[in-house]
Formats: structure tokens, C-alpha cells, sequence
């Protein structure tokens, strides 16, 4: 504005054309950003624009020999810094062409002394190094901005790595600190266990016969010792240290062993199992009755999730030096807030659940060099992923 502004006041030519002219070009330089003429045609409109302008300018101020030819660094300038290399030196022999071609409108008792040649050339030499010259400072700077993005776009990764990291050593941290917290009472627990299944027998044998309430009472008790044995076996499952044997293990058959005990399940599970797997996944080395129990307890806790007469898909595939295991439900899915917790010990949202199934299963991956991850959206059922290393050898 202040370049303008001056030009007008104080230029050589102070006539109403040459004021009109600097502020349609001075007016038009400041308006181009919000004219979104960023795209190659749009860029090629605001240089023609330019160009046109500063033509009608330096035509009405003396053509040739007009003080104002350094207005035609403007257009080569807006140019060079959205176009490539190409379209920037056409632009700049444009430009140059524009101004030499005033030459052509000297008058028959006009010329230019040869000692003038040399600066008109030096005047079209020089917009062609000024648009090279700033369409590789725009091209250096294009190139900074993107390598820039790409280290933000890698830097939100790393971030988001850590935080999961983070989130796998503190869920690690409570697993161990809990684990030897139920391994301590269980072991304490099942001995009066014992007594007390011991001594509801005695007393079921014992007592006279038509003493209904008697025996009734005594059922209850043993009933409610062996679902409090089975808790507590459950306790010391997740508790004591895994013992991984690796073998050759054809994960189809796995899955579809698992499967069967799903449809076996009492009481039945009203949904159906679709198969999805990769046909190209050779046997490889794995724990098959550990991960037979993990595909189990995804498949269970995704059939219990799922409407009545609904779906479940168990998928596999294998990429790069890695093998996945997709199980898929259409269920209420699980609330944001829950997702960090639901692979602790004792956590769960069912009324009679334990909270140990999911605990047990990272465990289980975890003790493979594996990886559990869940996505969920409330509403729209959810989806768990176990990455698995593709082990052929005993590496």
C-alpha cells in the first residue's frame, strides 16, 4: 500500500491514467490472496492480470523508455512461486517479450542509440534470473513445509506409540501387582474350601433322610464351593506364569475347534459364526491350546455382546511377518471410556462377570510377542485384533 500510495504521489507521471492503473495493479496485488487463486489456472489468470496492467502501464509512461518496466517483476514474482520451473521461465520470456516488444512502436524519428541496447537487454535478462531465482527459494520453501509435515505427521505417530506403550506398562504394572494379590488368596482360600465342601457332604450323609431342608442346604453349600473353586482356579490361571510351548499349529484348525465349543456352549448362544480366512496361511509356530482359548474367549465374550439371532465374524489374514485374528461382532460396542480398562483384571461391565476372560487373553498374546487391540463404537459393535509374529523356524 505504501509502495502504491508513493508511486502515485511522487512518481514521474502523476496523470489520472498512469494513478488509475498503479491502483487497479497495487488494489489487485492485495486482493489476490483472497481471490484463492492458489491452483495452476487461477495462478496463470493473476499472472495474465499482472501482466496486462503493467503492459498498459509502462505503454502510457513512455513505452520503451519508461521508468516504470520494474513493475513487470510483480507478475514474474506472483508466478514463480506457485508455478514449476517451466511455467516460470515462460512467464519471464513473456514478461520480457512484453517489454521488448515496445521497440516495435518506436515512430520512424525515434530511436535508441546503441549505446542503450545493452541496458534494454540487461532489463529482460534480469526478469528471467529474478523469476528463476524466486521460483527456487518458492520451491526450497515448498519442500522444507512438506518435509516439516511429514516429521509432525511422524511425531503424532511416535506420540500416539508412546501413549499406547505407556498404557501397556501401566496395565502390565496392575496385571503383576494384582496377579500376586489373587495368587496370595487363592492358595488361602482353597483350603477352608475344602473343609467346607468336606463337611456339607458329611452332613448331607448324615442326616436322616426325610429332612429335606437339611439336604437342600447342604447342596446349596456345595454348589456355592465348587462355583467358588472354579473362581478361584480362575484366579490362579491368570496369576501363575505362562508356560509357552511353540509347535507348528494350523491356525484354521484352531479356529475352527474353537468355533465348535462356541455351538456347543450350554446354554446355546443365539448367533451365528461366519468364517473369513486367508487360505495362504501355512501352519507355524505357536502355543495351540493357549491360543485356542483366547479365539474361544473373544468368540464367547462377542457372542454374549451380540443381539439375538445375530452375527459373529472370526477373519484371519498375514502381512509382512504377520498373522491376524479378527473377531467381529454387531453388539452395543463398548464406551470410550471403558476401552482403557477392559483388558485390566476384575474389570467388567456384565452383571455376573468376573473380569478375568480379557485379562487372561492379553496375557496370553502378550507371552507370544503379540498384540490386542479393540475398536469399538457404541451402537455399532466392535472389533477385536490379535497380532501374531509368523514364526515358521524356532526363532
Amino acid at each position: 500500500m505504501l509502495l502504491f500510495t508513493a508511486l502515485a504521489l511522487f512518481g514521474p507521471h502523476r496523470d489520472l491514467p498512469t494513478i488509475l492503473l498503479l491502483s487497479g495493479l497495487g488494489a489487485f496485488q492485495l486482493l489476490e490472496p483472497r481471490l484463492r487463486l492458489s491452483s495452476i489456472k487461477g495462478s496463470i489468470a493473476s499472472f495474465a492480470v499482472k501482466l496486462v496492467l503493467c503492459y498498459l502501464l509502462i505503454g502510457w509512461t513512455d513505452g520503451i523508455s519508461s521508468r516504470y518496466y520494474w513493475v513487470l517483476f510483480l507478475p514474474v514474482i506472483s508466478a514463480a512461486t506457485t508455478l514449476n520451473l517451466i511455467g516460470t521461465l515462460l512467464a519471464s520470456v513473456l514478461a520480457s517479450g512484453a517489454y521488448l516488444s515496445f521497440l516495435y512502436f518506436l515512430g520512424p524519428d525515434q530511436f535508441l542509440p546503441p549505446s542503450e541496447y545493452p541496458e534494454l537487454a540487461m532489463r529482460g535478462l534480469i526478469l528471467l534470473v529474478i523469476g528463476f531465482l524466486t521460483q527456487q527459494l518458492a520451491e526450497a520453501n515448498r519442500l522444507a513445509a512438506q518435509e516439516a509435515k511429514i516429521a509432525a505427521e511422524q511425531l503424532a505417530v511416535a506420540n500416539r506409540h508412546l501413549r499406547e506403550a505407556e498404557a501397556t506398562v501401566r496395565r502390565s504394572e496392575r496385571l503383576a501387582a494384582l496377579g500376586q494379590l489373587s495368587a496370595g488368596l487363592a492358595h488361602e482360600i482353597r483350603n477352608p474350601l475344602s473343609t467346607i465342601k468336606t463337611s456339607a457332604e458329611m452332613l448331607a450323609q448324615n442326616v436322616p433322610s426325610d429332612n429335606g431342608l437339611a439336604h437342600e442346604m447342604a447342596g446349596f453349600i456345595s454348589s456355592e464351593v465348587d462355583r467358588t473353586n472354579s473362581l478361584v482356579t480362575r484366579f490362579l490361571d491368570f496369576a501363575r506364569p505362562l508356560s509357552v510351548r511353540l509347535e507348528k499349529t494350523d491356525l484354521t484348525q484352531l479356529i475352527d475347534r474353537a468355533v465348535s465349543d462356541i455351538e456347543k456352549h450350554s446354554p446355546p448362544l443365539d448367533v451365528t459364526i461366519y468364517k473369513n480366512y486367508a487360505p495362504d496361511i501355512p501352519p507355524f509356530r505357536l502355543d495351540g491350546q493357549l491360543m485356542e482359548r483366547v479365539v474361544y474367549n473373544l468368540l464367547l465374550n462377542a457372542a454374549q455382546a451380540s443381539p439375538a439371532q445375530g452375527t459373529v465374524t472370526v477373519k484371519t489374514r498375514q502381512f509382512n511377518s504377520t498373522v491376524e485374528i479378527a473377531v467381529i461382532d454387531r453388539g452395543p460396542g463398548i464406551e470410550p471410556k471403558h476401552l482403557e480398562n477392559i483388558f485390566n483384571p476384575f474389570f467388567t461391565t456384565k452383571p455376573t462377570g468376573v473380569g478375568l476372560g480379557l485379562a487372561i487373553v492379553s496375557k496370553i498374546v502378550d507371552e507370544h510377542g503379540g498384540k490386542i487391540t479393540v475398536e469399538s463404537e457404541p451402537g455399532e459393535g466392535s472389533v477385536f485384533r490379535v497380532y501374531l509374529p509368523f514364526r515358521e523356524d524356532g526363532r
